[in-house]
């Protein structure tokens, strides 16, 4: 019999906060547990070992019957809801990485409820005909070809009434081609799938072809108008490798800057036009290339361009690796991510190189960062993990950022009496979208409202999500029912989620005989986590003259806040109860201007 391999992260907030703890079953088709394992300080489990069906069955296309055996994982954890995801398809040879984003129980929610996925067989399988359509010519609205980071994905066909969730771009295209094809694939023929995946995706974005129809999406998971997506789905390495190396690299005719509309279907139980997924395989295994297997189904003269044009991350990458050796703005720049991550992933080492120069410490610490979060471990800094610190780097000083708002808001335990609608305006909508834009943290399908006291369409259309997530009447409308609501998930999550505070200082302390990790927290008014954080402690265990770092409880006179659209100065300074003066003194602005991703130190009021 043949082996897969099945691991979980189990993860929440964007992946910004890492769940320990958390019991997790592998069952087999008929429910029997094969494994029962507990994630570990990074939200992880080792990679298991599951039998399946032998390899040379998903390389066959007249095969029948099904090349994979499926698995489900029921993961379940103090204070947040469970979810069970079934069907999970095991590859001979492939390992499958699960993420799994638990959300967090209610305030007054008295027992777990359960979320259940369904992930089923890849679209190669499906016996259903694809309608694709696309502009492949002149016609489009934005001027350059951009990287949708986050990319907005419709959970059914652009009609029907359903969620839409944002992802990642890069991880967007892993869940697709995970979804579409098969895994054992040669390298070939997988490469040439992910590049008319993501050629497909950016044709979206870059003719607007669902938000000039009025649609608040970027793209659909419907393989009959699109591509198929499995929100919650398992990634598989071999993909996610591929992924890596070209998220950014698309398709286009030479002349053209658009992305061609690379249509695809499987090509034996469906027919198109596009590439034929299956006729890549065969294509593949007679040793063609990758542009050559696509110049076989689109046009002769197609190229492959690269776009560095990214939306939604704070600094551009520098367009060389960073490694041992290297030196600068860019390289300080990595270290300060890595510093703010491993606060949220203790795992990752200390950084004790001088700031600035790439050495040791610094390949370790990224050897480590990109081991967790499913990267080629080499310990150089190339895009795939400049671009992977950056989004975590935002999604966890965000969660800084929301946690510092919140005491300086002042939300309280008690609702607002007030009833809120579209135009409404004033203390209590900030209120409201204060509490969505935590809320969205950890609810994927509720988008998070720009945070300017007007009640506009956005503040909205997230009061309706929020509403049909709560099986609440989805009337747009915020009266005492939606605000209880609110406050009750808000307050769960406050209660169940681990705490992310603004950084404070620290002192030295050399171990006594005696001492305990709880006597020293006890004695220096802080936490055993909080010391183990900082510290990169992986155990309890101590040893005599061991120098640790503790958490002095002085917080920085200022908190970051990261730009975002609709920010400007003014809105600022009002939120956070100081001056434009003042914001601009402290970070050294000239002008009013702010850019989108700009981090910007604010002062405490």
């Amino acid at each position: 019999m043949a082996i897969g391999y099945l691991s979980i992260q189990a993860r929440t907030a964007h992946e910004a906060v890492p769940l320990s703890g958390v019991r997790i079953q592998i069952l087999d088709d008929v429910g029997n547990t094969v494994y029962a394992l507990t994630t570990d300080e990074n939200g992880e489990t080792e990679a298991m070992p599951l039998e399946t069906v032998d390899k040379r069955f998903s390389l066959n296309q007249y095969y029948s019957g099904t090349p994979y055996v499926n698995y489900s994982v029921l993961a379940q954890a103090a204070g947040f809801n469970s979810a069970l995801i079934s069907d999970i398809p095991i590859f001979d040879g492939e390992t499958a990485v699960l993420p799994i984003a638990l959300v967090p129980m209610q305030e007054m929610q008295r027992s777990a409820s359960r979320t259940e996925i369904n992930i089923g067989e890849p679209a190669v399988a499906m016996q259903e005909q694809r309608n694709q359509e696309g502009s492949v010519a002149a016609p489009y609205v934005l001027r350059q070809v951009v990287i949708p980071n986050p990319i907005t994905v419709h959970l059914g066909a652009p009609s029907a009434s359903a969620a839409n969730v944002q992802v990642s771009f890069p991880d967007y295209v892993k869940n697709v081609a995970s979804s579409e094809i098969y895994p054992t694939w040669p390298e070939a023929a997988l490469t040439a799938n992910i590049y008319a995946i993501i050629t497909f995706a950016l044709n979206r974005v870059y003719t607007e072809w669902y938000r000039s129809r009025g649609y608040s999406f970027d793209i659909t998971n419907s393989p009959a108008y699109d591509q198929y997506f499995v929100y919650g789905r398992p990634i598989y390495e071999s993909i996610a490798r591929i992924v890596d190396r070209i998220f950014n690299e698309y398709v286009r005719r030479q002349g053209q800057n658009a992305p061609y509309f690379t249509s695809f279907c499987n090509g034996t139980t469906v027919s198109c036009q596009g590439m034929s997924q299956w006729g890549t395989v065969t294509l593949a295994n007679r040793g063609l290339a990758p542009l050559e297997i696509l110049r076989s189904y689109y046009p002769n003269d197609i190229e492959i361009a690269e776009t560095n044009i990214i939306t939604g991350v704070i600094s551009s990458y520098p367009g060389t690796p960073l490694k041992v050796g290297s030196s600068g703005l860019d390289v300080q720049t990595i270290q300060t991510y890595l510093n703010r991550i491993r606060r949220n992933y203790p795992a990752i080492p200390a950084i004790t190189d001088e700031a600035g120069t790439f050495g040791d410490s610094t390949k370790n610490a990224v050897t480590r960062f990109q081991s967790i979060f499913g990267l080629s471990p080499d310990g150089i800094v190339g895009k795939s993990t400049w671009y992977k610190l950056s989004s975590l780097y935002t999604a966890v000083t965000r969660l800084s950022e929301l946690d510092s708002e919140g005491n300086t808001l002042g939300i309280g335990t008690v609702p607002p009496s007030s009833v809120l609608r579209q135009g409404s305006r004033g203390p209590d909508v900030i209120t409201l979208q204060y509490l969505l834009n935590v809320i969205a943290e950890y609810y994927p399908g509720i988008p998070a409202p720009t945070q300017d006291g007007i009640f506009g369409s956005g503040t909205q259309q997230s009061v309706v999500a929020f509403q049909r997530a709560m099986q609440l009447t989805p009337d747009g409308m915020v009266g005492p029912l939606t605000w209880r609501t609110l406050y009750e998930v808000y307050q769960g999550i406050e209660q169940n989620v681990p705490s992310i505070k603004p950084e404070t200082g620290s002192f030295e302390y050399t171990v006594q005989s005696g001492d305990s990790l709880w006597l020293i927290a006890n004695r220096y008014n802080t936490t055993v986590d909080a010391i183990k954080r900082l510290n990169g402690l992986t155990s309890d265990l101590l040893n005599i003259g061991q120098v640790l770092k503790i958490p002095s409880g002085q917080s920085t006179p200022y908190i970051e806040h990261t730009v975002r659209p609709g920010d400007t100065l003014w809105i600022l300074a009002r939120r956070y109860e100081t001056t434009v003066d003042a914001i601009k003194r402290l970070n050294g602005l000239t002008s009013d201007l702010l850019n989108i991703g700009q981090v910007l130190r604010i002062p405490k009021s």
